[in-house]
């Protein structure tokens, strides 16, 4: 094992702790999405770091699937808001 990159994966940890408060006050939607985005980019990287640590390459297999899931996540939040908005904009009779 490898304490270096236990040590960084370690110190990460607190950015998703941090996160953890920002999706309880989050005032907007955009600020929680940002949070996951965190968790999902913190997630990946303590998961390939712990990869290497502890020499168990299946981990980056797993990394690979957040990250598809991060991706994924992204891209619905940002056409539910856009449609939202061009939906809100054609139905309203002043515009």
């Amino acid at each position: 094992m490898s304490v270096m990159h236990l040590l960084f994966a370690l110190i990460l940890l607190p950015a998703i702790t941090v996160g953890m408060v920002r999706i309880l006050r989050g005032p907007t939607a955009a600020d929680r999405m940002m949070t996951a985005q965190l968790f999902g980019t913190c997630g990946v990287a303590i998961l390939l770091l712990l990869s290497v640590g502890m020499l168990n390459p299946v981990l980056i297999d797993i990394a690979l699937v957040f990250a598809l899931l991060a991706t994924l996540a992204t891209l619905t939040f940002t056409r539910r808001t856009w449609q939202g908005s061009d939906k809100r904009k054609n139905d309203d009779p002043l515009s």
